[in-house]
């Protein structure tokens, strides 16, 4: 059975990004093998004997890496209606060019949703266009981008699931299909949240034993979820090693996954309906919290 995401983050990849480095900056840096950030602050002279210790990088908290158990998942079919492809496209490409005008055009002139847990937070008094911004915070003054690349994100992934609460709606990206139960078991046993784990986009994702493409394979995983870890130790400098989520897989080997080969649940979704006319942008499941 296909379930709609939980609520969890502000934005796409909020979830993974948060597990992996922290939620502060001292955090992240120090997930990293990295000094924290600090303010420049003159402080008073003092004799030798007197001086301040050097401020010591702040530890991550050590997690045992121990098997657990597998919750295997299986992946949602991308939709094969060539018009909704050719829809989804021309989306990425309005959002890509931040176009507001174009954008009003593809949304429902009426019944635009934007669902949260505690309801359809949509001002019915108001337009598509305007909930969608609110929704998407492309009117955010201190990060006017995300929403934009978010909504473009959303377009390049083609698979769906059917809105039993709204007739004929659609919307994505998927979720894939796997045992909530035993899901949450494992949530609860390892005293972790839905946003410590991320899956594979594929089967035989590989394990590297350093953040670095070139690294050593320490595994091969399979369609199953992952626990993501943060990271204590160094990282050689590589420019690349922002590209990898430290892991620990259901057999208990600790490793790295490159960020564009997994995904997480509860990232919201753009929902679709085809009407006379097309295809339109029928509501929002998620979105930004205020």
């Amino acid at each position: 059975m296909r379930r709609r995401s939980e609520f969890r983050g502000k934005y796409i990849f909020a979830a993974v990004a948060i597990a992996a480095f922290g939620s502060t900056a001292a955090h992240r840096d120090a997930a990293w093998g990295q000094a924290p950030t600090k303010p420049q602050v003159q402080a008073p002279a003092q004799p030798p004997a007197q001086q301040q210790q050097p401020a010591q990088t702040p530890a991550v908290l050590p997690v045992e890496a121990k098997p657990y158990k597998a919750i295997a998942i299986t992946l949602p079919v991308p939709s094969k209606d060539a018009s909704f492809e050719a829809f989804r496209k021309q989306l990425a490409e309005v959002a890509q060019r931040k176009d507001r005008a174009a954008l009003t055009k593809m949304i429902v002139s009426k019944g635009f949703f934007w669902e949260r847990p505690e309801g359809d937070k949509a001002d019915k008094k108001k337009s598509g266009i305007a909930n969608l911004t609110a929704a998407m915070g492309l009117a955010v003054r201190d990060d006017p981008d995300t929403g934009w690349d978010t909504i473009a994100i959303y377009a390049a992934d083609a698979t769906v699931f059917p809105m039993p609460d709204h007739k004929d709606v659609i919307c994505g990206p998927a979720d894939p299909d796997f045992n909530d139960t035993d899901f949450q078991a494992l949530v609860d046993s390892s005293q972790t949240d839905v946003s410590d784990w991320i899956y594979p986009l594929s089967a035989g994702l590989e394990l590297r034993a350093a953040p670095r493409a070139d690294a050593a394979v320490v595994e091969k995983v399979g369609l199953t979820f992952l626990r993501v870890l943060p990271f204590d130790g160094p990282t050689d400098n590589s420019p690349s090693a922002a590209e990898f989520v430290r892991v620990l897989t259901p057999s208990g080997k600790l490793g790295f996954v490159k960020v564009d080969s997994i995904a997480s649940l509860g990232v919201g979704q753009l929902c679709y309906i085809k009407e006379a006319d097309g295809w339109k942008v029928a509501g929002v499941i998620g979105g930004i919290e205020e």
